[in-house]
């Protein structure tokens, strides 16, 4: 570990953890300005669809299974009354492929007889989907309609979480609420983006970064190593 790094944190005034979430959003911003959901979509319905499909799968991944999913069903009635076996073909590559064609199918099909074609705009009717867990719901809700009204925690945005001492809790709901009280509410989506690049690019599972990385005087992580 590099003398100049363990200086700063040994150094660096010791912040509340509000204090460093904020320090940390600051970072984070100037570190990847440009950051935004990395699934392509052209209506909400396929933002829906998308985000469904990128449970234990890469956006990559979804993003090439998509354009031809979407070419043949680009809505929620086609969806809803596609061949569930055909579906069952296009997203395969995304692995669970029957469990979330099934969950496709259904959602769309509530969305086209209960909701008018349209995707739900809060999360209690979100909810209601097969499927759809609030994850999935914070995306639609965020990047459709441009309503933040959690955090979106996936796999890097709780391991990212947890090293920077900002949860110390496993279930996504529990370190969804306290990130929620860490952070201004027009940033929840933004942070769980830019956490996500970050997560990426330097703070990786199994080998982080540590020497390179911008957040590294307000990481408890990287005392801990």
């Amino acid at each position: 570990m590099g003398a100049k790094i363990i200086s700063v944190i040994t150094s660096r005034k010791q912040l509340s953890k509000k204090q460093r979430a904020l320090e940390i959003l600051v970072r984070l911003k100037r570190l990847y300005p440009d950051a935004t959901c990395s699934l392509n979509y052209s209506s909400i319905v396929q933002l829906l669809v998308a985000t469904i499909l990128s449970a234990q799968c890469t956006d990559e991944r979804v993003n090439k299974v998509t354009p031809e999913l979407f070419r043949r069903f680009p809505d929620a009635s086609s969806l809803g009354n596609a061949e569930l076996t055909e579906l069952e073909t296009l997203v395969r590559s995304t692995g669970f492929y029957r469990n979330k064609a099934k969950n496709i199918q259904a959602a769309c099909r509530m969305i086209d007889k209960e909701f008018g074609g349209e995707v739900p705009k809060t999360m209690e009717q979100l909810l209601k989907l097969p499927g759809v867990a609030r994850k999935t719901a914070n995306v639609v809700l965020a990047h459709g309609y441009g309503i933040n009204v959690g955090v979106t925690v996936d796999t890097h945005v709780k391991r990212l979480s947890q090293r920077l001492g900002l949860t110390t809790h496993q279930d996504p709901i529990r370190i969804e609420r306290d990130l929620m009280q860490l952070l201004p509410q027009a940033d929840w989506e933004n942070w769980s983006i830019r956490l996500i690049y970050h997560g990426r690019a330097v703070c990786k599972a199994r080998s982080p970064e540590c020497e390179v990385c911008q957040l590294a005087d307000l990481c408890p992580y990287l005392r801990k190593k």
